[in-house]
């Protein structure tokens, strides 16, 4: 039998699994992965801590100071108003060490929590960084109560990110704290 080679499209699928692609699997509806990171304020937060109490937005970022991402974050420090009103805990996340974006938080006077993932393993179940891709893609996950995704935004506007964020939660049918009584969360 004469062996044939292979054309390079149908050895990037064959070697698919093993260099990484294709990682971007998660959905809507699927259950998001599990995580424990620590902030840019020192305190380490739990995607279980916020179940059944609060929406969760999880918007990774390549690389601490750097242009979009210094966009992305004052965004969400600017206009953050707009997803709590829905009661949601929203955080930006890379995987910069916890010290370099401890110095970005403050550096931007963020009043939320940039998350630190130095080793990548979650940034990796969420698709976001693999092996051909060693700094995140800039996604948000909005993640439900339930602690199923709502949507994965991966065409995000660094300028408008927060405010964007607040009308997917709202086309969603995510309820405002006003309507739930919630108070300041």
């Amino acid at each position: 039998m004469r062996l044939l080679p292979l054309a390079p499209v149908c050895l990037a699928v064959m070697l698919a699994p093993a260099i990484g692609l294709g990682a971007d699997k998660l959905a809507p509806g699927d259950h998001a992965p599990a995580f424990s990171l620590v902030g840019s304020d020192g305190k380490t937060y739990q995607l279980e801590d916020f179940r059944d109490k609060q929406v969760v937005v999880l918007a990774w970022f390549p690389k601490a100071f750097t242009g979009g991402c210094t966009k992305e974050c004052i965004s969400f420090a600017e206009d953050g108003a707009a997803m709590r009103a829905y009661g949601a805990a929203y955080f930006t996340a890379s995987v910069d060490p916890v010290e370099k974006n401890t110095k970005f938080a403050k550096s931007l006077e963020t009043d939320y929590p940039i998350l630190s993932d130095p080793g990548g393993a979650v940034a990796r179940a969420y698709g976001v960084v693999d092996n051909l891709r060693p700094f995140p893609r800039r996604w948000t996950f909005l993640i439900g109560t339930d602690g199923k995704i709502l949507a994965i935004d991966k065409a995000v506007k660094c300028e408008t990110h927060a405010t964007d964020v607040a009308a997917s939660l709202e086309k969603l049918g995510v309820k405002k704290c006003e309507e739930l009584n919630c108070g300041n969360p």
